[in-house]
């Protein structure tokens, strides 16, 4: 999803998307509807997760910044 897609999903749960960059409005979403907020923090391709929706797009970022 890009960032203007993930703004209007943040938007239909009442979040105001800010200046946040992806990872910090993803997770903002992950906690809105009560779920982990561990969007990009999956440490060697573990991630136990496998029904987020996030999924690829986390281990994807996830396997750049670790």
């Amino acid at each position: 999803m890009n960032i203007k897609q993930i703004s209007e999903l943040a938007l239909g749960l009442g979040i105001k998307a800010k200046k946040q960059n992806k990872a910090e409005l993803i997770r903002l979403i992950q906690q809105t509807e009560r779920n982990f907020a561990c969007f990009a923090t999956a440490v060697d391709g573990e991630c136990d997760q496998a029904n987020c929706l996030w999924r690829q797009d986390c281990l994807n970022v996830s396997s750049t910044q670790h």
